[in-house]
């Protein structure tokens, strides 16, 4: 497999940080998973819940043995994987849900880097379950973090037996880090709460604090009874400080006599580095972040029309947990939709300067009615094409309004560029031996070719590109000047030894052997470099 660039959709494709992927979220993670190796800071994920409606689409390599899978009924999609609804009616109800999630979860815990975190949304059906392959398979409890009770819901139903039955209000968000060690502490908001003085002290304005509190049980302390100016604490009671806080403020004049009770006088200047911090509260109050009704009206309003979702994740929601996780790096999520947390990263970086990048994953699902009647009438036929547009259509809304790098890089996913030249000797005749000399398939561009190398250098699909002509023949320096590349089948040594001073000190340099490149002229390729970039590595293709 590898990913195919696509300009035509993407935005600002030259100049962009952000990528977005169509695509099955397995295989798009098996082609990504070396390149990002250690490189993601926030995985957000809000998979398909269980709902015994939901439609899976099962890789046999992880799902089920071959026989078992071929007596399932049900269709194929175009890639020939076998889609069932997944009812409660069916013995492995469960199973087949975790067997589609659990692939996915591997793949990507590795692509955390060392202070990682993921966030999975998730509802009661599957929430035992996804807990225990995540403490006992993937993560191990020692990194589980929480969990975020989100109040995903505000109006209750008023309709037929719903009506008189409990209803639900909450979703939860599991939290686990790759190593909890690793993660320090969480960025906390600033209250900016400003105190008051209303108190007049020895110094000036202040205000008094009373410094008892009760000593019953297991607050009893009697090292933390002693005099104060000449006092006790009164019965039952004993000081909040040590005996050396209270002499020293005692020196300072900072504790007082009021009304016959010993109080800490508290000064403006006493505080002037006190932050007040708002804590990291496992509850997400609808107020604070929104509800899947708000976050499917702003979808609309986005639009100007009804998609057709029955309820979205705001995206308050999405950038209060990238406010917790701090102000930069890479954020992937594979379960895109209609891209909420694309959206989110690009709103984040504009309103607090942060410096988040986004890399969404979606299955190309065709759209159907009558959910997504008004979307097909305005031209969109895929999932993807909903998320792409939203991406832009935010872009839009964000640079009318202030600043805005919404710029994305669209990739899909497709089998690989080379041909399959692996044959029997009985399925090749002579006179089809001239096919076979050409191994890179006719329908592949120089930027197929390009983005494949970048992905088996280890090369980000964000990284910039340069592309320039030399003696005639299409050049392409990446990630400033790392890698070289040409993909011309008949270039000569002139234009060699050209690229190799232009681009003299890349650490690769990649080729291609066509129908019209000869042995004597690849050796001359190396020949050339080792003597005008001798620590350059070529790659053939």
């Amino acid at each position: 497999m590898t990913l195919r660039p696509c300009r035509e959709a993407s935005l600002n494709f030259d100049n962009a940080n952000n990528i977005y992927i169509e695509g099955d979220n397995v295989k798009v993670l098996k082609v990504l998973r070396e390149t990002y190796l250690g490189k993601i800071k926030v995985i957000y994920i809000d998979p398909p819940y269980n709902t015994g409606k939901d439609w899976i689409s099962y890789d046999d390599d992880y799902s089920m043995s071959n026989s078992e899978y071929e007596k399932i009924d049900g269709s194929f999609d175009e890639e020939n994987n076998r889609l069932r609804e997944n009812t409660r009616s069916n013995g492995r109800f469960h199973t087949n849900w975790l067997n589609s999630i659990y692939p996915v979860l591997m793949l990507s815990k590795n692509m955390l880097r060392d202070d990682g975190l993921i966030f999975v949304s998730i509802d009661e059906r599957e929430y035992p379950n996804l807990r225990k392959i995540m403490d006992d398979d993937i993560y191990g409890e020692s990194n589980y973090i929480g969990d975020l009770v989100w109040e995903s819901v505000t109006q209750p139903v008023n309709a037929g037996d719903a009506k008189y039955s409990l209803q639900k209000k909450t979703e939860m968000i599991l939290i686990y880090a790759k190593d909890k060690n690793k993660v320090s502490r969480f960025t906390l908001r600033n209250l900016g709460i400003s105190y008051n003085y209303p108190d007049d002290g020895k110094h000036g304005k202040c205000r008094f604090e009373i410094i008892e509190k009760s000593d019953s049980g297991s607050y009893n302390r009697e090292s933390m009874k002693f005099k104060i100016l000449g006092q006790d604490p009164l019965p039952g009671k004993r000081w909040q400080i040590g005996e050396q806080l209270a002499r020293q403020l005692e020196k300072e004049g900072k504790i007082e006599i009021v009304n016959g009770r010993v109080k800490r006088a508290i000064y403006p200047e006493d505080e002037v580095n006190k932050e007040s911090l708002e804590p990291f509260w496992s509850l997400l109050r609808s107020s604070e972040v929104g509800t899947a009704q708000s976050g499917k009206k702003e979808l609309n309003d986005l639009f100007g029309f009804s998609v057709g979702f029955d309820t979205v994740k705001p995206v308050t929601l999405i950038k209060r947990i990238l406010e917790y996780v701090g102000n930069e790096g890479i954020v992937l999520d594979f379960y895109s939709g209609s891209g909420t947390t694309g959206q989110a990263v690009m709103e984040i970086n504009s309103e607090l300067n942060c410096d988040y990048r986004y890399i969404l994953v979606q299955y190309p699902e065709e759209l159907s009615v009558p959910s997504f009647k008004d979307a097909i009438e305005h031209g969109y036929k895929t999932m993807c094409d909903l998320g792409i547009a939203r991406l832009k259509l935010s872009n839009n809304r964000i640079k009318s309004i202030g600043k805005a790098d919404g710029s994305f890089r669209v990739f899909r996913c497709d089998t690989s560029n080379m041909r399959n030249t692996f044959y029997s000797p009985d399925q090749v005749s002579h006179s089809s031996l001239e096919d076979y000399t050409e191994i890179i398939k006719s329908d592949r561009t120089f930027e197929d070719l390009l983005f494949q190398v970048m992905l088996e250098l280890g090369v980000e699909l964000s990284a910039p590109i340069k592309r320039m002509e030399i003696r005639n023949y299409s050049v392409f320096s990446v990630d400033d000047g790392y890698l070289c590349a040409c993909f011309d089948d008949s270039i000569d040594d002139s234009t060699v030894i050209e690229i190799s001073k232009k681009m003299s000190g890349c650490m690769y340099a990649i080729f291609r052997s066509g129908s019209s490149m000869t042995d004597e002229m690849l050796a001359n390729i190396e020949q050339i470099f080792k003597t005008y970039s001798p620590q350059t590595k070529i790659r053939i293709l």
